[in-house]
């Protein structure tokens, strides 16, 4: 056998297991709702505050969780995540197009690995959002403020669950003002 061909079989099941190990083996939320209004996005732009999230591998032990959306001169929302990790600040950088409404985003941070974004519910204000995706593996509390009091907490989980999600897997995100 080819030996070039059998090196590159070889990086492509290394490249597919480690796809197939960042997923969440179980579902969440196996009927994840539709966005239940519409998004304006020039309001939903800023930067948001992680209060809670469903744990995973990229987020693993991270305080102090934000994420920035500004809009780019070619269109695209330019999306920065920062997390802080044993005292170091960690940035990721991508960008997010619009996924035919703009309650739904398509977001990559590295070529050719797309995510969705669905801003599932928020406040009229914009002062909380819920985000999630198709798949119900991922949720995510997001603040304008960096300190919410327990019971915006508790509306939140109450609105998730409504939306059907099993709250079991929920991590409170650490915010802590330096």
């Amino acid at each position: 056998m080819n030996k070039r061909l059998t090196l590159t079989s070889a990086v492509v099941a290394i490249l597919l297991a480690g796809c197939a190990a960042i997923q969440r083996p179980e579902v969440a939320n196996p009927n994840v709702p539709e966005p239940k209004k519409p998004v304006e996005l020039s309001r939903y732009l800023g930067v948001w505050y992680e209060q809670a999230r469903f744990d995973h591998s990229f987020e693993r032990d991270c305080m102090n969780v934000t994420a920035k959306y500004e809009l780019r001169d070619d269109g695209l929302i330019g999306v920065t995540n920062r997390c802080q990790r044993n005292g170091e600040t960690s940035t990721t950088k991508g960008t997010a197009s619009i996924a035919g409404d703009p309650a739904k985003l398509e977001v990559t941070f590295f070529w050719p690995f797309k995510g969705d974004y669905w801003i599932l519910d928020h406040s009229d204000d914009y002062s909380w959002s819920i985000v999630g995706e198709p798949s119900g593996r991922y949720l995510w509390f997001l603040t304008r403020k960096m300190s919410v009091d327990e019971p915006t907490i508790d509306m939140l989980k109450g609105k998730a669950r409504e939306m059907g999600y099993d709250l079991t897997g929920l991590i409170r995100v650490r915010q802590i003002e330096e």
